[in-house]
């Protein structure tokens, strides 16, 4: 008989053929098991295929880096409703702290206000947060100064007399009765940017003129001499929450030398590796 010279490879080829029908009959024999034993081929086939899974690797845990609330504060407060805030904004306001924080300087964990003032001032747009838990805490009309603008804030300035809002990151510090009543000082923490807030007395304290009502009547709010002012009902409380070394910022997307400023400085904290992943919304 001659013999065929192909038939290793048409061997291999008919193995090759037969993994399908005894696949086939493997899961017929567990469809006969499952009859048997009330388990389906679905559990059955599923069983199967964790038995040939390999093992998971287990993973090393990876000490949090600078662990703070701010870590996982965007998601968190999101979900928890913050109307209004911005994700981008929100992000750049915890970038701020970060870089803050990096350069030494101390304040409150958990706490944080943000101002976004490209919104109008008929719009509530001061948030305080409380990152630890996610939540909202206030959520608040907020006036700005006279020489910023009139229903929307589109001049900011660092300059005495000038009567206008200051941008960037402040430290909240002592409340004190003044002229405004019960007050709240700000010091400002970026350079060249709102650093004279003291000697300007910028402050956060009520005003009779920060209201639904005179929003509706005059189509805006009234105006500071510069300083976020609330509504003379939720001033103290909101004072009385954020007071004694908590972080403030104040956004606005209508000061370029601000953003450059800031963005600058953003990038100078991510250098050494101190920034959180928001950071190229500031770009």
């Amino acid at each position: 008989m001659q013999r065929n010279s192909s038939a290793p490879g048409a061997l291999k080829g008919m193995k090759r053929r037969l993994r399908l029908p005894a696949t086939l009959l493997i899961l017929t024999a567990a469809g006969l098991y499952a009859n048997n034993s009330q388990i389906s081929v679905a559990d059955a086939a599923s069983r199967t295929a964790a038995v040939a899974a390999p093992a998971p690797k287990i993973a090393t845990a990876i000490p949090a880096v600078n662990a703070t609330p701010e870590a996982t504060a965007v998601p968190a407060v999101l979900a928890q409703g913050a109307d209004g805030l911005s994700p981008k904004v929100l992000a750049m306001a915890l970038d701020a702290v970060t870089c803050a924080r990096a350069r030494g300087v101390s304040g409150k964990n958990g706490l944080l206000t943000v101002i976004d003032y490209s919104l109008p001032s008929t719009e509530p747009r001061l948030w305080v947060l409380d990152l630890g838990s996610g939540k909202v805490l206030f959520h608040e009309l907020v006036a700005h100064g006279a020489g910023s603008g009139d229903k929307f804030a589109t001049r900011f300035s660092n300059v005495n007399d000038s009567r206008a809002t200051s941008l960037g990151l402040f430290l909240t510090g002592d409340t004190y009765e003044g002229g405004n009543g019960y007050s709240l000082k700000l010091k400002g923490l970026d350079p060249g940017i709102n650093d004279r807030a003291e000697e300007r007395h910028i402050v956060m304290h009520g005003a009779w003129y920060v209201s639904a009502d005179h929003a509706r009547q005059y189509g805006m709010l009234g105006r500071s001499w510069g300083c976020p002012a609330l509504s003379a009902a939720e001033a103290k409380p909101v004072i009385d929450t954020i007071k004694g070394g908590s972080f403030v910022f104040s956004y606005s997307g209508a000061d370029t030398a601000w953003r450059k400023a800031s963005s600058s400085s953003l990038r100078s904290c991510a250098a050494t590796g101190t920034q959180t992943a928001a950071l190229k919304s500031a770009g």
